[in-house]
This record gives structure tokens, sequence and C-alpha cells, in this order.
């Protein structure tokens, strides 16, 4: 096993210095890179097995001449190649190149060392394999390093039949050893590049499969989207077609409520009075938790717009206050409102305000308890979008540092001992953040738990028609409530 890992490790470390050799141009084609690979591998080896031919002669030969000394220049010359590959690119010239200088290495050692009886002609047979590795499917490459293959075989053969052979020392036996030693060298040259020609080729395999596994989970990932979009859609038509069904009963159970809670009142038939005024709460609150369910989908289908007109902030407040004024009396929570005089009129969404500001004070009203509440509105000081903000401020439970960043996601529940006691389904406050974006405006929170809450409207004084400004994202911060200084204010 540790044999194994070393081996691995000693692979590793070659891919990552032949890669450190190949180009930016060469790495981002698959195909060029691969040749690249082969290309680099051959030159970066190639000179070790090599040069035993050089080294044998050299052995050999009780007196070696100077074309040994070229032949192992020309064989360790292989090794300029990666560096000029990394400098300047143009692989096809380099590929050529180096036919060209393997072809003269072996055409070389042949013409001084027994010409067509040369034991160094095994080598020949490596010029093909290595013009398939080094050029692969390159039609006008091929062409070219067949020309220069055949011109370097007619100017050794003229070479050959006009100048006389040149005379060695090497004894025959000592030949025919050479000729052993250059055979198994050429067969493990070319037996490295198969061997590593072999690698690559279940390396891109393994690639392709896991290409085809990616298209094939994009392709999944694409019909879910379809699936979900298409669910989306239907949920929405559903609610957009439900909405009349669903408001109208509702509408009659509260009217007739109303008219029976008169009634009751008129007659002085008390005993009768708190179960209507149950009744009454009841159809309200549902009636409210199916308009903000829709509204919210219709915000999720981007169907809501903008209602544009001139409205006086105090009367919001006031709509929104009379809303669940039933809820903070039935508490008994004290109720403070401080609206600043130089708040001109707004050019917005009445309805829509009114209806984010209404969230805000149900909630503090739900969560408070023999406590108070205050409602801040003014200008927001050193602002370039002439901003103003409404701060809602409770003594109540508070909010837990954990959970007030997820207060604003839709359906959220974030503690269910909470929910449970005090109840809620988690999308007042969500709508709220969703309608605030609608309007270019925000909604922040800050928190401490038993000390109670702050959340923090900021609207345009002029909102956008038919356009929705970027906004801030509804944020959170967990932090004492400035509750002191609204009183102090509202007093």
């Amino acid at each position: 096993m540790p044999r194994k890992n070393h081996i691995a490790k000693l692979i590793v470390a070659l891919d990552s210095a032949v890669d450190w050799f190949i180009p930016a141009s060469l790495a981002n084609d698959n195909n060029a890179r691969k040749q690249a690979r082969l290309f680099l591998i051959s030159h970066l080896l190639g000179p070790f097995i090599g040069n035993t031919v050089p080294v044998s002669l050299y052995v050999f030969d009780p007196t070696p001449r100077w074309d040994i000394g070229v032949l192992a220049v020309s064989i360790t010359g292989f090794w300029v190649f990666p560096f000029v590959l990394r400098a300047i690119g143009n692989y096809n010239c380099l590929a050529l190149l180096s036919i060209q200088n393997l072809t003269f290495c072996i055409l070389w050692s042949c013409f001084f060392y027994g010409g067509v009886f040369s034991p160094t002609l095994p080598w020949v047979l490596t010029i093909p394999i290595l013009a398939f590795f080094y050029i692969g499917g390159a039609a006008r490459a091929q062409t070219i390093a067949i020309f220069m293959f055949a011109f370097d075989l007619v100017v050794f053969g003229l070479c050959s039949f006009l100048l006389d052979a040149p005379v060695n020392d090497i004894p025959h036996g000592a030949m025919q050893g050479l000729g052993v030693i250059s055979t198994i060298a050429a067969a493990a040259y070319v037996s490295m590049m198969a061997v590593y020609y072999a690698r690559a080729i279940a390396s891109q395999t393994e690639l392709e499969a896991v290409r085809r596994q990616q298209i094939e989970t994009a392709e999944s990932l694409r019909k879910a989207t379809l699936a979900a979009e298409r669910a989306g859609k239907a949920k929405s038509e559903f609610l957009a077609k439900m909405s009349h069904e669903l408001r109208t009963p509702l509408n009659a159970v509260i009217g007739y409520s109303q008219m029976l809670l008169e009634e009751a009142e008129d007659t002085g038939d008390d005993e009768d009075v708190p179960d209507i005024e149950r009744i009454l709460a009841a159809g309200a609150h549902l009636l409210r938790l199916v308009n903000n369910v829709l509204d919210l989908s219709k915000i999720e289908a981007g169907h809501m717009e903008l209602f544009l007109q001139d409205f006086s902030l105090e009367v919001v407040v006031q709509a929104a206050i009379e809303e669940v004024r039933r809820e903070i009396g039935k508490n008994r929570n004290s109720l403070s409102v401080d609206i600043a005089g130089d708040i001109p009129a707004i050019h917005g969404d009445q309805a829509k305000t009114q209806n984010a500001l209404s969230n805000l004070i149900q909630n503090a009203a739900k969560f408070t308890l023999d406590g108070s509440i205050s409602i801040v509105c003014r200008k927001v000081p050193d602002t370039a979008d002439d901003c103003f903000e409404i701060v809602v401020t409770d003594t109540g439970i508070g909010i837990e540092p954990r959970c007030l960043p997820h207060i604003f996601e839709r359906f959220a529940v974030v503690n269910e001992e909470t929910a449970t006691k005090y109840g809620g389904t988690g999308i007042g406050l969500a709508l709220t953040r969703e309608l605030c974006r609608l309007m270019g405006g925000t909604v922040d929170a800050a928190s401490e738990p038993g000390r109670g809450s702050t959340f923090t409207l900021t609207l345009p004084f002029v909102m956008d028609d038919g356009k929705r400004r970027p906004s801030v994202r509804g944020k959170a911060r967990s932090e004492a409530p400035q509750a002191s200084l609204y009183e102090k204010k509202a007093a």
C-alpha cells in the first residue's frame, strides 16, 4: 500500500509539472490540452530514455568521436521544447520541429553506426507514432510531417550512397549489445507513450461520463423548474379565481354580525353581545388573513400594482389603529401616537401603506399584555430620497436574537411555543416587507427579549408610478428598543 501511495504521488506531481508548461491558449481546449500533455510527457521523460543510446556508444566505442556528442546534444535538446511552448505557444510548429529533431537523431546515429543495418534503426518506428500523438487529426500538419519524413529519408539515402560510410571501432559483439539496448529503449519509450495515451483516453472517457451526467442533471432540473413554475402559476390562478368566493361569505358573516350586534345593543340584549362580538372578531380576523395570503400571492406573481394618490399620513395611522383597536383593548395595552407636524401630504398607495402599518400594530398588540404601544411618525433626516418613517414600539415579550433575522420570512414561525400561545401564521410581517419593497421602502426590526420590540417602516414621500425602486432589504437588529424616547415624545 505505501508503494502505491508513492506512485500515486509521483503521478500527481508529474501531472502538475506537465500542466505548468501548458499555455492558456491550449488549456481551454480539451483536445489541444490532451495533445499538449502527450507532447510534454514525451519531451520531459524521453531524453532520459533516448540518452541511453549515446551513453552506450560512448561506452562501447574504444575511440569515441564527435558524432556521439552531436547525438547527445540533439537528444538533450528535447528538454528545451516545454519551456518554448510555455513562453510562446504555437504548438503545431513546435510539434513539427520536434518530429524533425527526432528524425535527425535517429538517421544521424544510423548513418555513423551501420547505415541501414544500424542497431539504432528500431527508433525509426517511433517517428509515425509520435507524429500521431503530437498532431492528431490536423490534416495540414500531417501533410507537412509526411513530406518532412520523406525528405529526410531521401537525404539519408543520398548521403549513404554518395558518401563513404564512417568507420568505427566498436566490436561486432558490442554492436549486437547496442542493438539490444537500443531496441529495449525504443520499446520502453513507445510503451511509456502508449500507457500515458491510454490513461488520457480513460480520463477523457470519465470526463465525458461526468459531462453526460451533468447534462442529464441539468435537464432534470430544467424540467423540475418548469414543473415548479407551472405549479406556482396554477396556485396563483387558483387564488385569484377563489378570491371572490373566499371574501363573499366572510363579508356576509361580518356584515350580519355587525347588524346583530347593533340590534342586540339597541334592544338591551346584553347576554348575546359577547358571542356576537366573538363571531365578528373571528370573521374580521379570517378576512384579514385571506387578504394577506392573496396579496402575497399577487406580489409573488408580479401582478400587484400601486394605486397612487395624495393622502394624509394621520388618516392612514388612525385607520390602521381602528383595524386592531379591539385587540389592543383586549390585551389591556395603552396606546400613544405622535405624528410630527411637518409631514406633508404623501403621494403614494394609501391602502398598501395602511395595510403594512396595521400588520405592525397588530403584531405589537398580539405579543404585548398589560403594556404600552407607541407609534411615532417623522421625517427621516439627512436622506436624499426625502423619506418618512413610522416607528412602532411595544413593551411585549420581545424576540430572541437567533430568531430576529427570520421574522420577515414567509410563513416563518420562529418559536413554536410562542406561536401556540399567541397565535400567528407568519404572514403579516412577510407581507409588510413585500409591500415596503413594492413602494420603494424598507422595514427594520430591533428587539430585546423581555423588553419589547421596535419596528421601523421607512417610505418615500413620493412613490414611483409603475416602477419599483430598488430598496434595501428589510433587516433585523438585536438591540434594546428606544421605548423611553418615543414615550417622552408622545407625552
